[in-house]
């Protein structure tokens, strides 16, 4: 069942503590799949682990999440090679994708061996809700900052660029990131850049930000951008508390 336009869910956020499993769904996971609008049937959740390298213990705790959610689960794995002939139409299938964290230099170098970078484009285009945390918020985006290369932050540009914009993740959690997007915001690298605290998400439909949602109140988002001045200017964006958070 297709969103009724092409829709992104991008995080700093989605699981929780379990009670009878390790980790469980969070609102934002839920979230995703109340955007796909699925009635009537289990949700059928795609996840991609690829920045993580495919971890099977992984991939395992998240099977327990989804049972917990009543979701159907169906990880798409590229190590160490695709584990389904028709990558585009096993994504097709889906109602929503849900792309974990890791590094976003290496998913983004993973996903353009296997032609993804095309095909997201066409699954996003036909209505899949697209969503993820940390690496999986960052490669919709055209740039962010990123951990992958080291244990100093830089710049990434050569996200998927499904959405024009720059994009921060952990915001609040990791000190070094506001002031690095406030650097490279302010030197041009980046241009207009969209943040999330954990446990904030972001909702675009098309590339517009439709809102700001969260599973843990206080938090928010924000937008970062150049002023006519040459100055930084930081906006808050607060967030809808989602049920359940």
């Amino acid at each position: 069942m297709p969103a009724d336009s092409p829709t992104i869910l991008a995080t700093s956020g989605g699981y929780v503590p379990g009670r009878r499993v390790r980790v469980e769904f969070g609102p934002l996971v839920h979230h995703a799949v109340e955007l796909a609008g699925v009635t009537g049937r289990a949700p059928r959740l795609g996840y991609l682990g690829t920045a993580g390298g495919d971890q099977a213990a992984a991939i395992a705790d998240r099977y327990d999440a989804a049972r917990e959610a009543g979701f159907e689960l169906n990880p798409l794995k590229l190590f160490t090679m695709p584990n389904v002939d028709d990558v585009e139409g096993y994504l097709l299938e889906q109602d929503v994708v849900w792309v974990d964290g890791g590094s976003v230099a290496n998913l983004l170098a993973v996903w353009r061996v296997h032609g993804l970078d095309q095909v997201f484009r066409r699954v996003w285009r036909a209505g899949v809700v697209l969503a993820g945390v940390s690496a999986g918020s960052i490669c919709w985006h055209t740039s962010g900052t990123t951990d992958s290369f080291g244990p100093e932050l830089r710049a990434v540009h050569d996200g998927l660029g499904l959405l024009p914009y720059g994009n921060g993740v952990h915001y609040d959690s990791e000190p070094r990131r506001r002031p690095l997007v406030h650097q490279l915001v302010g030197s041009g690298e980046l241009g207009l850049t969209y943040c999330t605290d954990d446990g904030v998400g972001l909702v675009y439909r098309g590339t517009h930000v439709a809102e700001a949602v969260t599973e843990r109140p206080g938090k928010a988002a924000y937008a970062v951008r150049l002023d006519p001045g040459g100055d930084v200017v930081e906006e808050r964006l607060e967030p809808r508390v989602l049920p359940g958070a």
